[in-house]
C-alpha cells in the first residue's frame, strides 16, 4: 500500500504508488504507528540517491528512524527546499557547497546553508511552504512557480504541470511577476547550471 511520504514540489507530502527518482529525508516525521505527525523535524533536508552501498531498509518508517521521502526528481526535491546529501551525493555536495560560498560570500558548511534555506522554505506565520515573487522572465529552467494554486516547472518557454507521476499539461511562459515556489537561493543555484548525480528531470518533461 503506497505511503503518504511522496513529497509535492510545496514540500507537501502525499500519498501516490509512484516512487519518484530521488530520495531524501528531513528527520523523523512519524510515530511509532508510522502515522505523519509532523511536516519536518530538523533543518537538514537533504535529497539522495535512490541507492547507496546497496543499504536498504525494510519495512519502511520504522519507530524512531528518519521518514523515508521519495520526489520526482532532483527539479522536485530543490523547489521543496532539500539539497544534496554529503554522504550518499558527496561529490555534489562539495560542488554544492562551493557554488554556495560564490553566491553567500561569508557563508560556509551544512549548518549555515540549511539555516538560510529554512527562512527561505518555511513560512514564519503558517509553518508551511514559503513562496517568493520573481519575474517569469528571469527564472532559470527547473524552477517551479504556482499557477491556478497548482506548481509548474519552468522549461524554457514552457511551463510544465506536476503531478506525482510527472509533467502532464503544458502552457506558454507568461511574462510578468511569479509566485515562485522553489527557495531564492536555489533558484541562483539553478542559474549557475547545476546539474547533479541524480535525475534532475522526470523523463516526462521530455514528452
Amino acid at each position: 500500500m503506497p505511503l503518504r511520504n511522496r513529497v509535492t514540489p510545496l514540500g507537501e507530502l502525499v500519498v501516490h504508488p509512484a516512487r519518484g527518482l530521488v530520495y531524501g529525508n528531513r528527520g523523523c516525521l512519524h510515530d511509532d504507528a508510522g502515522r505523519l505527525r509532523r511536516r519536518y523535524a530538523v533543518r537538514r533536508w537533504i535529497a539522495c540517491q535512490l541507492e547507496f552501498k546497496g543499504w536498504h531498509r525494510s519495512p519502511l518508517l520504522q519507530p524512531g528512524k528518519f521518514t523515508e521521502l521519495f520526489f520526482l526528481d532532483e527539479a522536485t526535491a530543490l523547489a521543496a527546499g532539500h539539497r544534496p546529501c554529503a554522504l550518499c551525493r558527496r561529490e555534489d555536495y562539495v560542488r554544492f557547497v562551493e557554488l554556495w560560498r560564490r553566491l553567500h560570500p561569508g557563508q560556509a558548511g551544512a549548518d549555515a546553508i540549511d539555516l538560510q534555506l529554512h527562512a527561505e522554505r518555511v513560512d514564519p506565520r503558517t509553518r508551511g511552504h514559503r513562496t517568493h515573487v520573481a519575474a517569469f522572465d528571469a527564472l532559470p529552467d527547473g524552477a517551479f512557480v504556482l499557477a491556478d494554486g497548482e506548481p509548474w516547472l519552468v522549461l524554457g518557454g514552457t511551463l510544465l504541470h506536476w503531478t506525482p507521476a510527472g509533467y502532464e499539461d503544458r502552457r506558454p511562459r507568461p511574462g510578468g511577476a511569479a509566485t515562485l515556489v522553489t527557495p531564492p537561493s536555489l533558484v541562483e543555484v539553478l542559474r549557475a547550471g547545476w546539474r547533479g548525480a541524480v535525475p534532475f528531470l522526470h523523463p516526462s518533461a521530455a514528452a
